[in-house]
């Protein structure tokens, strides 16, 4: 906790965010500094709660209230070391997860609740700054050679963990960065790379070797990894995206959002990127409303759209927490991202039903009709319409991870959604090859991600210790 009348005197704060007519000039994050003497004032509303439910709604069970308590005392050393206890990457969920923490933080109960995810990022980034970050290569090494397939956070939180308890850890990933969505997937205004790879620069340091443009499955063999590693770890994530099967769909100009945003970041890095999808002076229309429609929305501020309009099948959230969602549940509730104030249209409650082309085959119109409550979506007759569109984003989230090639070759078997089964341990059907992260439990969280390849990495220790009787 941090002190004990704090949640009483003082009201919750967060940074604001730049102008919008700034920021929307460049790809930097949005966010200003926070001072530190006003974070350890956040960190002083962290009540005495008795059970901190916080613990329990976060994945990777980070010790809020210990933390909190600690930046309160201006003891932020000490709070480094109790983050990283729990959290490989604090500098990634500090900045891009919705803090599912904070929805069940007893003080949300009747007040506006603890500042967690602010405090969290200013914890490792004062850590950072001050210089207490630094490598932990292990002291003695292991003959066990374990494979990494896919280098997001669960592949990263997975290799340092099994790094550090002195196993040769290597990398695999299919692109020309390390990173996976972190690094292609997630704009630069909400994570700059330069976060990314200090992160990485550690890493190295301590022994964990990367292998980019290295696609298991296709100019990486299977069988050869089998071969060389004792165990594998697939954490290539769910890259499956759902499509939009109407007429007019395969006109040019429409794609998946992970078409369009990681040309983006590829740009921004000082690659040159050939015929790249651009917003620029078009019509655009997004659909879908989540994080990654709003990643969509942001860029596309920033490329010049001339109009930009999101669609979301889904009804209008209420503007405060739903009674069906009470706390410590996650609340159903419309959410504001930093895209949404600098402009466009957001639209709820449409279903897309054909789009129509110019006569050089490029789309020119999205047709629409206002659709019911969830799960049917009926239309609801008489309320068609149409509007331009030149580029036509989809974000309508993934179905999995892609089966053909690596996961085929594995022979691994697959859940009933499709993603790769795996025991109570993260173990798959085939002895040694293990899964974490999106590509064992299906589109999900950053912290997610983290948390699995953390527990992962635990089981894998704990299989190549037992041998023949791990279970």
């Amino acid at each position: 906790m941090g002190k004990i009348t704090g949640f009483k005197e003082y009201t919750r704060e967060t940074p604001a965010r730049r102008a919008v007519e700034e920021r929307v000039n460049d790809y930097r994050e949005v966010y200003r500094p926070f001072p530190d003497g006003k974070v350890r004032t956040q960190a002083a509303r962290c009540m005495d709660c008795g059970i901190p439910f916080c613990h329990t709604a976060c994945p990777v069970n980070n010790v809020i209230p210990d933390w909190n308590d600690l930046v309160y005392r201006d003891q932020w050393q000490d709070a480094i070391r109790v983050l990283h206890s729990t959290n490989n990457f604090p500098e990634f969920t500090g900045r891009i997860c919705p803090a599912p923490c904070e929805a069940a933080c007893v003080l949300g109960i009747n007040e506006p609740p603890v500042t967690i995810k602010l405090i969290e990022k200013s914890i490792v980034e004062r850590a950072w700054s001050e210089g207490w970050i630094r490598p932990e290569p292990p002291e003695t090494r292991l003959s066990k050679r374990v494979a990494i397939i896919g280098s997001g956070p669960a592949g990263l939180a997975a290799a340092q963990q099994l790094n550090r308890a002195g196993y040769w850890v290597t990398v695999f990933e299919k692109c020309d960065r390390i990173g996976g969505l972190l690094r292609y997937g997630i704009p630069d205004f909400k994570m700059e790379k330069t976060v990314l790879d200090r992160r990485l620069e550690q890493m190295l340091a301590e022994g964990v070797v990367f292998q980019t443009k290295s696609h298991v499955g296709q100019n990486v063999p299977v069988e050869d990894l089998r071969k060389e590693f004792d165990a594998i770890l697939l954490s290539g994530g769910a890259e499956a995206p759902r499509d939009l099967k109407v007429p007019g769909r395969d006109l040019k100009g429409i794609h998946f959002a992970m078409e369009f945003l990681p040309q983006q970041n590829k740009a921004i890095a000082g690659d040159q990127v050939p015929n790249q999808i651009l917003a620029t002076g078009k019509h655009v229309v997004i659909i879908g409303g989540g994080d990654t429609g709003a990643d969509c929305l942001g860029t596309c501020h920033r490329q010049r759209a001339k109009s930009i309009t999101q669609f979301e099948i889904l009804p209008m959230p209420p503007l405060e927490r739903s009674p069906s969602t009470p706390w410590p549940l996650w609340p159903l509730q419309l959410r504001v991202e930093s895209a949404h104030e600098e402009g466009g249209l957001r639209d709820w409650a449409v279903g897309t039903t054909s789009f129509t082309a110019d006569d050089k085959g490029n789309v020119k119109k999205l047709h629409a009709i206002r659709v019911g409550p969830a799960p049917k979506f009926d239309p609801i007759p008489g309320t068609e319409f149409a509007l331009d569109a030149d580029l036509v984003l989809l974000a309508l989230g993934f179905t999995g991870p892609v089966r053909e090639g690596m996961i085929e070759q594995f022979g691994v078997n697959l859940d009933a959604r499709g993603n790769v089964a795996t025991n109570g341990r993260y173990m798959s059907s085939v002895p040694g090859v293990f899964a974490a992260g999106d590509m064992r439990r299906g589109q999900s969280l950053v912290v997610w991600a983290i948390a699995e390849g953390r527990s992962a990495a635990q089981a894998i220790a704990q299989y190549l210790r037992d041998g023949d009787s791990f279970k």
